[in-house]
């Protein structure tokens, strides 16, 4: 575990960044810098702590972010700090682009420029450059992008371009980053949109869980705590700078109609299923191979939907939040 750095994490407001902030918090010092567009920290009960410290501000705005970090003085950057959500995503795709990966090259050049002495740079990306079919694709397997103009596919171009960026900084630059990749992360603290959290949230209310399509298509769903895991062990590895890890759950594989009934029987839900047919691009099939994460790593999801699943409902249940839309 890390003790006695200096943990920069920008988007640290938001589903992950909080709580990895939350873990860390007591044996290190921590800098979250966010915009605050979508606020998972006020229900981690940190307002008080004395190792946090909060900077608000957007990852566009090269000035702030050069006075926070230049301050700061960071020993490990994670850059959570995205636009993220399907509907969001395709709501607003020039958006997408610009903060994903301009965010993203601004940070990399200020390290840079400013000579930061870093342990480690770990830059988020995610499951959506494997495409809409992928079965066990490790990190090694070709990227592949939908149809250009697509609105969906944005957010996938956007995370690639990242991970350009953090490897090509490591091989021109020395900069040691990370890329970690996660695979459809769910728990208590989630913000915004996301699949199961708004199943969980409307079987809670007994109201009517939507499905896109069919609901045949499949994923793997990773619990917050597994992906924290992994996000630290990337962190402190040094075997893992210059790579790339797939983070999540092979086992805890379903169907999105599987997955919504397995909310409505665990929580012994009366929430009625129905389809929908939303004009969107749609994932039809992913599970990755995390087989580099475990031999590099040692990581190795643990928790499945069975117990995933309730622990995360007891966390809706603990807080007041807006009704959750349908999927």
């Amino acid at each position: 575990m890390l003790k006695n750095k200096r943990i920069f994490i920008t988007g640290g407001a938001g589903f992950i960044g909080s709580l990895l902030a939350k873990i860390l918090c007591d044996e290190n010092k921590i800098l979250i810098y966010d915009s605050f567009s979508r606020n998972a920290l006020q229900f981690r009960n940190l307002a008080d702590h004395k190792n946090i410290y909060i900077f608000q501000g957007d990852i566009l705005d090269e000035k702030n972010l050069e006075d926070a970090l230049s301050n700061f003085k960071p020993t490990h950057i994670v850059h959570c700090a995205a636009i993220a959500g399907i509907n969001t995503v395709i709501a607003s795709p020039t958006s997408t682009l610009r903060i994903n990966i301009l965010g993203t090259a601004y940070l990399l050049e200020l390290i840079k420029k400013l000579n930061l002495d870093v342990e480690r740079v770990v830059l988020f990306s995610t499951s959506e450059i494997f495409g809409q079919q992928a079965f066990q694709s490790s990190e090694s397997h070709s990227a592949i992008i939908g149809p250009v103009g697509e609105a969906r596919w944005t957010y996938a171009v956007s995370k690639l371009a990242d991970e350009h960026f953090g490897l090509a900084y490591h091989k021109e630059f020395k900069i040691p980053c990370t890329i970690v990749r996660p695979f459809n992360v769910y728990g208590p603290g989630q913000v915004g949109e996301g699949a199961l959290s708004i199943f969980i949230q409307r079987a809670l209310r007994n109201q009517t869980i939507s499905i896109h399509s069919d609901g045949t298509q499949i994923r793997t769903w990773c619990y917050v705590d597994d992906m924290i895991d992994g996000l630290i062990k990337c962190m402190i590895n040094p075997q893992a700078i210059g790579e790339a890890f797939n983070i999540g759950n092979v086992r805890a594989v379903t169907t999105i109609y599987g997955l919504a009934s397995s909310v409505c029987r665990i929580l012994g839900s009366k929430s009625p299923i129905e389809f929908s047919n939303k004009k969107i691009a749609d994932v039809e099939l992913r599970i990755p191979d995390v087989s580099k994460a475990k031999e590099i790593l040692g990581f190795e999801a643990k928790v499945d939907l069975e117990e995933g699943i309730p622990l995360t409902a007891e966390y809706y249940k603990s807080i007041s939040l807006p009704e959750a839309r349908e999927a």
